[in-house]
């Protein structure tokens, strides 16, 4: 909570905008905006912190400029604190808060700008702004909870695959060299041949593997990049067996909490579909919305068009129905977007309890058949010598 100083009152005189010339002036005040070049990346927790700060300044009725200054006053010297500080000046030269903030598309994303520009239009900046803030704490919430829950996975799968690797590398060349020495031992059996094989193509050919990884991400990325591309990933990822389920709540919860969240902030519900379509992160999702919004047009439901996109289940769909026959589709999309986010934390822990057992079942394996391959040379040199004697 930033310490407020007893006068409320601002000085009315412009300052000098970070990196220009001094603002003030009718022409200047009446520029079309204009997007800053400058690309800043903000955390989303500094971002979180700031907007929960504006909001509580403005809910003391203190004047925007001088919570702008405040907040300014108190961050770190950084990226952050010169965006905060040209959008001070600019709003302090008499620009509304929200065209300030579209100014920096890197920092305020429409949703943000949106928002602030319903909160202005209504009178209710603190109550939106406190809105906002709540709506990216659970966005961050449910984004750290899956990437918390997958760490452990990814440091088994990444621990096995190092230690095959150094088996495959410095042990297996030595029994290599053992076995050479052996009298009477004959014809290796096939899965020792292999496993010798494959460390001789590790050892010897290694840059061939390296520039096959490369290959098969640089492929990814390109392809990724194209529409089609996207659009092809998106939806093989929704129909994975164990991970589609997961993805596609994922989808419904962001979009359910983003749409509930404008529509309630007083957003206008086309511009509300155009942002969402916007940050959907799915391009299926993003065909869906294409589709609501035309329906929309036309003096259709929106219900209908996401049944049909076969990303809903048929629940949250006659959910968002009944919304909109009631009137309250902000208060039915939020209620679907807390239900998903308790499914989506249950089938994360379910992904991770699968996910285990399938790698230690993966690494025990790779071990017993590269175990086997070393020894059925010496047992089949013991069986030799039993037969001689």
């Amino acid at each position: 909570m930033p310490k407020i100083p007893a006068s409320g009152k601002s000085k009315s005189t412009a300052r000098p905008t970070r990196g220009g010339p001094p603002r003030g002036g009718a022409a200047q005040q009446a520029s079309a905006p204009r997007k800053s070049g400058r690309r800043v990346r903000v955390s989303t927790k500094a971002l979180t912190q700031f907007t929960t700060q504006l909001s509580t300044l403005q809910d003391a009725g203190l004047p925007i400029v001088r919570s702008l200054k405040i907040l300014e006053g108190q961050m770190e010297r950084g990226p952050f604190k010169g965006v905060v500080g040209e959008v001070t000046d600019e709003v302090e030269a008499g620009s509304p808060l929200s065209e300030s903030m579209s100014r920096h598309p890197s920092v305020f994303d429409g949703l943000y700008t949106n928002m602030v520009k319903a909160g202005e239009a209504g009178g209710v900046l603190d109550v939106i702004l406190a809105r906002l803030s709540g709506f990216m704490e659970k966005t961050e919430r449910l984004k750290k909870r899956i990437k918390g829950a997958m760490i452990y996975p990814a440091v088994v799968f990444t621990v096995t695959m190092s230690i095959l690797l150094l088996i495959m590398v410095f042990v297996v060349p030595k029994f290599e060299q053992v076995f050479r020495q052996l009298p009477g031992l004959g014809d290796l059996p096939a899965l020792t041949q292999g496993l010798q094989a494959f460390s001789r193509f590790l050892i010897d050919r290694w840059y061939v593997i390296v520039g096959l990884l490369v290959l098969i991400v640089v492929t990814f990325k390109f392809v990724g990049a194209t529409k089609g591309g996207r659009r092809l990933y998106d939806r093989i990822t929704l129909n994975l067996p164990i991970v589609g389920p997961l993805a596609r709540k994922i989808v419904v919860a962001r979009f359910s909490r983003t749409f509930g969240t404008l529509i309630a902030s007083g957003v206008p519900i086309l511009e509300a579909l155009d942002i969402c379509q916007h940050t959907a992160g799915n391009v299926v999702m993003e065909t869906a919305l294409i589709g609501v919004r035309e329906s929309i047009s036309e003096g259709g439901t929106i219900a209908e068009p996401l049944g049909e996109s076969g990303i809903f289940d048929d629940i949250v769909v006659n959910m968002i129905d009944v919304g909109e026959e009631t009137g309250e589709l902000d208060k039915m999309l939020i209620r679907v977007a807390d239900n998903y986010d308790e499914e989506v934390d249950i089938a994360v822990g379910s992904l991770v309890s699968v996910i285990e057992p399938i790698l230690i079942v993966f690494m025990g394996g790779a071990v017993f058949l590269i175990v086997l391959g070393l020894f059925l040379p010496l047992l089949k040199l013991i069986q030799n010598l039993e037969a001689t004697m």
